[in-house]
């Protein structure tokens, strides 16, 4: 089978090697172009070292394009991290069709922050699709699914490079098995399921500290490592990487004011919210590299009584 892998990026070399390993017959790879000064994406580097042919098509609209993918005879087309639209009739060349990855359960979650939302909204599953993509966003048939828990610590970083990227290799390597085979399905997504949530930007990430504890932590936890949750220390924006809840019992024990640090330690600092404080152990000032709380504490000659925000 004539396979061809288009992607970027650490997922898409992955792919790219699991195929390789096992000796499938890659006639090519597509990834995405550099943009200025942007070196080299890790895909490329990999196909290149595997001594593949590489192509870089800045749009996929141009018919001379379509008639270079028909020139190669494929029969499929693996799309592993796609951010370029690719219309239909570009999917639809190789003999077989082409099959994408898509970290979320779709119909739920379709579109480009698929991983963050999830953790923000306090779902407590994820997991990938396998889809035959169409002209829509996520929208195509589903070929295989598989689910993986979101935990109370679970971070973007943990979902994505601890489970869902090893399990959509593998997925991904399932998937061409079945269309060897003739038994890969195409599964209607049900519409009335579906749900779509924009790209999460700093905008989105902002931390309100009026809020209470739980939606404070979904929400840095969603946002660990990017965008990155955020709030201000006097002129300066200051993201927050890593912080545990600390739920009050009595109004008593919260003892400031919302945003307020009211204590400060080797380990970090505590931030008053609407029912407890969040004790925050990392962080990123503006323009600089993470830190442990504590230490950014220190060298901030940060006190107590200071508002956040």
């Amino acid at each position: 089978m004539r396979i061809v892998v288009h992607g970027q990026q650490a997922f898409g070399k992955a792919v790219l090697e699991a195929l390789l390993a096992r000796g499938e017959n890659v006639v090519a790879v597509y990834v995405a172009p550099e943009k200025d000064g942007q070196k080299a994406d890790p895909l490329k580097e990999a196909a290149l070292a595997a001594g593949l042919e590489v192509r870089q098509p800045a749009s996929y609209k141009d018919e001379a394009v379509h008639e270079a993918f028909r020139a190669l005879k494929p029969d499929l087309q693996v799309m592993a991290f796609v951010t370029l639209f690719v219309p239909s009739s570009f999917l639809n060349i190789p003999a077989l069709g082409s099959i994408q990855y898509h970290p979320s359960l779709l119909p739920a979650y379709r579109g480009a922050s698929a991983i963050n939302w999830p953790i923000i909204k306090g779902e407590t599953e994820t997991g990938l699709s396998i889809f035959w993509p169409d002209d829509g966003l996520d929208t195509g048939d589903v070929l295989l699914q598989k689910t993986t828990p979101i935990g109370p610590k679970d971070t973007l970083g943990s979902v994505y490079f601890d489970r869902l990227f090893p399990m959509g290799v593998e997925a991904m390597l399932e998937a061409v098995d079945l269309v060897r085979e003739g038994k890969a399905p195409r599964i209607k997504q049900d519409e009335a399921l579906a749900s779509y949530e924009g790209i999460c930007r700093s905008a989105n990430a902002r931390i309100d500290w009026g809020k209470p504890l739980s939606q404070i932590d979904r929400l840095i936890r969603g946002c660990n490592p990017a965008p990155g949750a955020w709030t201000t220390l006097g002129e300066t924006k200051l993201k927050i990487l890593d912080a545990t809840p600390m739920p009050a019992k009595t109004p008593k024990e919260i003892g400031g004011k919302l945003g307020q640090i009211v204590e400060i330690d080797a380990d970090g600092f505590q931030v008053v919210c609407a029912d407890g404080r969040m004790k925050v152990t990392r962080v990123q000032p503006d323009g600089e590299a993470k830190a442990p709380a504590g230490e950014f504490a220190g060298a901030a000659g940060l006190e107590t009584g200071t508002i956040l925000g």
